[in-house]
């Protein structure tokens, strides 16, 4: 799919982020008659949110359509599957809206709102009704990072933080920056894919960002492309918007079957990230959130994925590291044998475990951790390549050391 070109819709949903959203599968024409009953099922338990731009984008005539696959309810949505809360994320909330996982970043959940609701998401529990898991007021996070003083990295999220009016963002971002060991503010939102205008017709927001990303302590607009298709001229235009307004970018995405979970897919989308600007950052493997088992790929198969994009672009854009957010903590998937799999915490909630490398049974069928059988754990420092007797783990150890893992 080298060749692959990139749609450039002009079709505009509005000014600022004003945009008109569609929350009724009963308004979208396109779905056929005798699926919207089903549908609206699923959307009544995981709420259903998109506009006009966004599903302009679909091709209507492929039922696998992979912006389809992103945005329009499924059926099997409504299986017995997974979690709500598949990472835990309520045992590291300190206080309303603000989880501490790891010692030097804070995750502030800034707004319950998205410009629209990804069908894989796993965080759909905040669309829920009874939701008291964002913060109600936009200080109560810096308080409470002001008063940790190890905190270098704080993360907007939620929800969007860019559905925040400009006001409330320039508050939260302003009174972040007034804390001295803040040096890092990263904001989360697919707006530039939703609604590219959010930020392109909002001067004050882009006063406001070049205000607060300084020379010394840059806001990072970490951006959530999934799909080359994604990219349009628009989208590619507010990840240029950014940049211009001082803004780091980067891209941040999970493996979604029927979306990406296709090497050459995803390698177009490495490269065309490289392109504009916004090279990518993490490839997630999909947390088994409640509702989300006809978007999961195996752990062996989405490292082979990612493994065979990695091989297609430039340094630039094969920078992604694959990793499982998992409730121990961020851990890299960084080679499959015969045999085992290899993964190496690259942030732990035990500082002891950070950098630890994890050697499991290899498993065809397991989409997380909790389903591998552990073999060996050891330490960085144990673990290289001439600790490994078998040739099949010898290999394992070119794969790391061609990812620069055993350097670090």
């Amino acid at each position: 799919m080298a060749g692959t070109s990139l749609p450039q819709s002009k079709k505009r949903v509005g000014a600022t982020g004003r945009s008109e959203y569609i929350h009724d599968i009963d308004k979208i024409a396109a779905i056929p008659e005798c699926q919207r009953a089903k549908l609206k099922e699923v959307a009544r338990k995981y709420a259903f949110r998109a506009n006009d731009y966004y599903l302009n984008l679909i091709d209507w005539n492929d039922p696998a359509d992979p912006i389809r696959q992103i945005i329009i309810p499924r059926e099997e949505e409504l299986h017995d599957w997974g979690k709500l809360d598949a990472s835990n994320e309520r045992g590291v909330t300190v206080t309303r809206g603000v989880q501490h996982k790891y010692p030097h970043t804070v995750l502030l959940l800034c707004t319950e709102m998205c410009g629209a609701h990804c069908r894989y998401c796993f965080r759909k529990r905040l669309f829920m009704g009874g939701n008291r898991e964002t913060a109600n007021n936009v200080a109560e996070g810096p308080a409470y990072v002001a008063a940790n003083p190890g905190v270098t990295n704080v993360l907007l999220s939620g929800g969007d933080p860019l559905l925040l009016s400009t006001r409330r963002l320039a508050e939260l971002l302003g009174a972040l920056r007034n804390i001295a060991h803040v040096k890092i503010i990263r904001i989360g939102s697919k707006m530039p894919a939703f609604n590219p205008w959010r930020l392109l017709d909002d001067p004050d927001l882009q006063n406001v960002l070049r205000r607060y990303s300084t020379p010394r302590k840059r806001i990072y607009l970490m951006t959530h492309f999934d799909h080359p298709r994604e990219l349009t001229g628009a989208a590619i235009d507010c990840v240029d918007c950014a940049i211009r307004s001082g803004v780091i970018c980067v891209n941040q995405c999970p493996l979604v079957k029927g979306v990406n979970d296709n090497a050459d897919v995803l390698a177009t989308l490495f490269r065309e990230l490289s392109f504009i600007g916004c090279p990518p950052y993490y490839v997630f493997q999909g947390r088994p959130a409640a509702g989300n088992e006809p978007y999961k790929v195996p752990i062996v198969r989405g490292w082979e994925i990612v493994r065979q994009a990695m091989r297609q672009g430039s340094g630039l854009a094969c920078r992604a590291r694959f990793v499982m957010s998992h409730e121990t903590g961020k851990l890299e998937i960084l080679s499959v044998d015969d045999d085992h799999m290899y993964l190496r915490y690259h942030r732990a909630k035990d500082p002891a475990m950070r950098g630890r490398f994890m050697i499991y049974k290899r498993d065809d069928e397991a989409c997380w951790l909790d389903e591998l059988e552990l073999v060996d754990s050891r330490s960085a420092l144990e673990f290289a390549p001439s600790s490994l007797d078998h040739p099949d783990r010898l290999q394992a150890a070119d794969d790391l050391a061609d990812t620069g893992v055993l350097d670090n």
